[in-house]
This record gives C-alpha cells, sequence and structure tokens, in this order.
C-alpha cells in the first residue's frame, strides 16, 4: 500500500468513495441549551431506533460511524460458551466494559487472567478515567477501560486452543468470527466500509447508526440466549463505573434496559418492552463527539417516554435544555412534551437578576 492510501495530502482530507464525510450527512438537532429563549449551544447528531428487524424510527440514522465500544458485547459473544463455566459473575460484567480504572474494575480484570498471563494483554497504556484527590500515578494497561475486555478475550482465545499472539489483529480469529457475529444480525450479505483500529488496539467497523440500532434490538431479543444480559444489570458499576451514563440508566430501569457508552459520542440501549416483543434498539450519536450531559438529556426523554425514569443530569445554570420532538417516533411526541429536563425551579442558580 502507497503512503498516499495511509496519509492524507490535504488539509480538507480525503474523498474516498462509498464513505460519507461527517460534512455530506445530514447531522440533525437534538437538544439545544437556551438562555431566556435564546439558544446559546445546539447539540446535533443521529438516532435511530429498530425493533427486532424493522426500523421503527430514524432521525439522521444513516450516518456512518465506527461502533467502538458499544460493540464490546458483540466480541464477548465469541466467547460466551467458554467463559459460561469458568468465570463469576463479576468478570462477566468487567468483560463488556468500558470501566473508570477503580479499584475494583483493575481487580476484577486481573482476575481473569494468571498473573503469568498478565504480559500478553495489550492494551495502551492509560490512566484512570476518574481519578479523586489529588493522585500521581503512571500509566498501567489495567486502568485502561478496556483491561477487562482484553482480559476475557485472552482467556476465551485459551479455552479455544486459539493463539494469543496477535489477538489484536483483523487477521486473527478473534476478528474474523467477530465479523460472523455481526452478520447473524445484519444479514450475511452485510460486510463493513472500513475498518479501523479502536482506541483500546481491536479493530472497529464502520457502521450506520441504525446498523447499530438494529444490532441492539438484537440484544434485546435474545437476552436469554447467554449471560451477557444479565451479568450486566447484576453488575452495572462494573460496566461502567461512578456517575458514568449507561452505569446510571441500569440502575434506573431495573432489569429491562443494557447500555453501554462508546466513543466517540455513541450511545446504546437494548430495551426489554412489551409493546416491542421483538426486542427494542436505540442507539444515539452525538455529532461532535462524547457529551455525556447532552446524552443523558436524551437517553431520559427516550426511556422517560417508555415508561422508564431516569434523573435529570446535573443542574445548568441559568440555562435550560430542550429537546427536539423527533428524537422519538411520533406517537411518542405529546409525552416526550411532559418530561421535564429540569429539576425544580431554583431561584438561586435561575431567576433574571434584571428585566429590559
Amino acid at each position: 500500500m502507497s503512503m498516499s492510501k495511509i496519509y492524507p495530502e490535504s488539509s480538507f482530507g480525503e474523498n474516498i468513495p462509498g464513505i460519507p464525510t461527517g460534512r455530506d450527512v445530514e447531522w440533525v438537532p437534538l437538544v439545544d441549551y437556551r438562555r431566556n429563549g435564546v439558544s446559546e449551544n445546539t447539540i446535533h447528531g443521529a438516532i435511530s431506533w429498530f425493533h427486532g428487524d424493522e426500523l421503527l424510527h430514524s432521525f439522521g440514522g444513516n450516518v456512518l460511524c465506527y461502533g467502538r465500544s458499544i460493540m464490546k458485547l458483540f466480541y464477548m459473544k465469541l466467547f460466551t460458551d467458554e467463559l459460561a463455566e469458568t468465570t463469576t459473575s463479576e468478570q462477566k460484567a468487567i468483560s463488556v466494559s468500558s470501566h473508570n480504572g477503580a479499584a475494583e474494575h483493575v481487580e476484577a480484570s486481573q482476575a481473569l487472567l494468571s498473573e503469568s498471563e498478565w504480559g500478553l494483554m495489550q492494551t495502551p497504556l492509560d490512566l484512570p478515567l476518574v481519578q479523586f484527590g489529588r493522585q500521581v500515578r503512571r500509566p498501567r494497561r489495567w486502568f485502561n477501560n478496556s483491561s477487562g475486555h482484553h482480559a476475557a478475550i485472552l482467556k476465551g482465545c485459551r479455552l479455544k486452543g486459539w493463539s494469543r499472539a496477535g489477538y489484536t489483529l483483523p487477521t486473527h480469529p478473534v476478528f474474523k468470527n467477530y465479523l460472523e457475529v455481526v452478520k447473524k444480525y445484519l444479514g450475511p450479505e452485510w460486510s463493513p466500509k472500513r475498518i479501523a483500529r479502536d482506541g483500546d488496539g481491536l479493530p472497529t467497523v464502520a457502521m450506520t447508526v441504525s446498523e447499530l440500532a438494529k444490532c441492539y434490538a438484537g440484544l434485546a431479543r435474545d437476552k436469554k440466549q447467554d449471560w451477557i444480559w444479565d451479568s450486566m444489570v447484576k453488575h452495572p458499576d462494573l460496566v461502567g463505573g461512578f456517575n458514568r451514563l449507561d452505569t446510571t440508566v441500569m440502575k434506573s430501569c431495573f432489569g429491562k434496559v443494557i447500555a453501554k457508552e462508546g466513543a466517540d459520542g455513541l450511545l446504546g440501549l437494548a430495551i426489554d418492552h412489551p409493546d416491542y416483543p421483538k426486542g427494542l434498539g436505540v442507539v444515539i450519536k452525538i455529532a461532535h463527539g462524547w457529551n455525556p450531559q447532552a446524552t443523558w438529556y436524551v437517553a431520559r426523554g427516550i426511556l422517560g417516554v417508555l415508561g422508564m425514569e431516569l434523573r435529570n443530569p446535573y443542574p445548568l445554570r441559568r440555562q435550560k435544555a430542550f429537546l427536539v420532538p423527533r428524537i422519538v417516533p411520533e406517537k411518542y411526541t405529546q409525552k416526550l412534551s411532559q418530561i421535564k429536563t429540569w429539576d425544580e425551579w431554583d431561584p438561586d442558580h435561575d431567576r433574571w437578576y434584571f428585566e429590559v
């Protein structure tokens, strides 16, 4: 491959046939923050709802992006049989996590491997995502948010009899079999338009937001086929951690939802709901990258119209967030309008000091 195929030649970026860039797609507004009625910030993105194999609602859902960490659950479907009896429930939860790197996360991740195997793990060196107080630490592989995921893959490879050398490469059986798992949800004719190296070193593939939502609908439909759903709802703090959106969603929905954050700006929701017996999948993508506050407002609205309550994020100061109606199917618009994106009115934070 020539160097021109790898490195760009212009600061405008290259035009690749069949690969739309963020300038070519129609990002849609999801949330806007207003101060006394005037919008100061508008958060754009894309949303898709799938019921089983049926597209239920799309608001910009044709946007192409990388599945990143919300697809860790599908990587682990390669090893659900091998890890079913050989791991604890906590170790199963950490295997699909993008954790904060707290002590409990490191402990659960390390327990997946013997100490002599630790050197095989190829996560990039990192620091914890959330640290309290003044701390001086060296970057370590175990602090990386994907350390539990990598450790579980290594254990699964050993139990399958696969070589663990090169397990992060697209030529390894891990990635080849992962693609076959995805095809079970998207159809045998599906193939990725692009493959790239994720932040944790594993391959990630380009998918539309609607394709991601279809995969998540399958998670809800197949929730009893393996241990992934149960382990996540039993140990939500291991999946993300303190004040993380996916963890908070799972705690708030009492086993009816599994949620997974992904960079850059992804949230996947697999929802068990009586109105959607084939499984409901909703995926949110934020255009400019990860914005947990805006995504939180959107997720609160979506879950709220389905009868589940997620608290508001921490209050804004003299701004208020307002949802765009089309984040939900039209039949839910009226219900969405009744879900407040603010807590009780606080005169210290919300009142105006002058009137013209």
